[in-house]
């Protein structure tokens, strides 16, 4: 569980900087279905996404 929650943590943080590190013209497929429901919604996904990520990693940690 501990790897998966690294996974989703890095995946939400990348699709986070994504917009401000690319050109304005780039799209990447993956991360487009969250902007059908605007903006918001889309960083809504993007920071759960950190969040669970945070918290499955950080839960896992003392398990080893």
């Amino acid at each position: 569980m501990r790897e998966f929650g690294i996974f989703l943590f890095f995946a939400g943080l990348i699709a986070m900087l994504a917009p401000f590190l690319l050109p304005a013209n780039f799209r990447f497929p993956l991360l487009d279905w969250m902007n059908n429901w605007g903006a918001t919604v889309a960083w809504a996904i993007k920071g759960g996404i950190t969040l669970l990520g945070l918290v499955l990693w950080l839960g896992s940690r003392n398990r080893t």
